[in-house]
């Protein structure tokens, strides 16, 4: 009996963004994709503005807007073995076990793929980077509140809104806090009704995978995504409004009563992309060597 392979990709998007996930906290851009190409269209040179002019008529320029155009990535489990496919399709709870597997795995890949991508590649105005300050452990300093209150100025120096501002703390960063103040970071970490509770106008989510960088004479550069990682892991923030994500296909594989395996194979492909907007509104705190 084959697989009804819209069942297995349904139960892989059904919650694919829970609120707990930074990713839920984003501009959905699915709707411009067309054929797993994401359309972004870039407006022409802005209008000038005349102050007290006194020459008529007035210059009239025309726009020349681009469509620019992404593909999304694609990302792509491995296969499982799935024992008796009939029997497996009519149980929750075994069609639910194989499902899991390959949604986690996803949502891990593409979650680590986003926050690589909003993160700054280096220290700017309008995308500050800020390093730790803390007591010195293992080789470096903890992240303390003092350092979050620094990156809320510097996103309030970018003239950032103050509403919908995120950050994503990396494990070791929610140690380092709950060591500080126990109370405190439970209070800021709360969710309630899928929104976690502020602090310094961020709403805080966790991951365990997030970009590092690497520091030469004082300033820091982000490691490119799949390089060897380095110590200094960062935490990451930004402002809804200036990151995007864009979901295209998900298509299941399979290979049906495979004789040798007594059994089907199945895997999956899932096409995504994330990416700042501007290049704006992103910002981190890294974790600072011991000196």
């Amino acid at each position: 009996m084959a697989l009804n392979k819209q069942v297995w990709i349904n139960q892989i998007k059904e919650g694919f963004y829970p609120d707990r996930i930074f990713l839920s906290k984003v501009v959905d851009l699915s709707g411009e994709v067309d054929n797993n190409i994401i359309h972004f269209p870039s407006a022409g040179i802005d209008p000038k503005v005349l102050i007290n002019n006194t020459t008529y008529p007035i210059r009239t320029v025309g726009r020349d807007d681009e469509d620019n155009q992404l593909p999304l990535d694609k990302f792509e489990t491995e296969n499982t073995l799935v024992r008796r496919p009939d029997a497996i399709e009519y149980s929750y709870d075994k069609l639910e076990s194989v499902i899991r597997q390959h949604r986690s795995t996803l949502q891990a890949s593409t979650a680590r793929k986003a926050a690589h991508a909003f993160a700054p590649s280096e220290d700017t105005e309008d995308t500050p980077l800020v390093v730790t300050t803390g007591a010195t452990v293992g080789g470096r300093k903890r992240m303390t509140f003092d350092d979050l209150l620094t990156l809320k100025e510097r996103f309030d120096n970018a003239l950032i809104p103050l509403e919908e501002r995120y950050i994503i703390l990396h494990p070791s960063h929610v140690s380092d806090l709950l060591r500080e103040d126990v109370k405190l970071f439970k209070e800021l970490t709360d969710i309630k009704d899928g929104e976690p509770t502020r602090f310094a106008g961020f709403g805080c989510f966790h991951f365990p995978y997030m970009p590092t960088y690497k520091e030469a004479n004082g300033i820091y550069t982000k490691v490119a995504f799949g390089e060897a990682q380095t110590e200094q892991f960062a935490s990451v923030a930004f402002y809804k409004h200036e990151v995007m994500k864009a979901d295209g296909e998900i298509y299941m594989y399979a290979r049906y009563d495979d004789p040798e395996e007594r059994g089907t194979i199945v895997g999956f492909d899932k096409r995504f992309i994330a990416l700042p907007i501007r290049n704006k509104g992103i910002g981190a705190i890294i974790s600072a060597p011991a000196e």
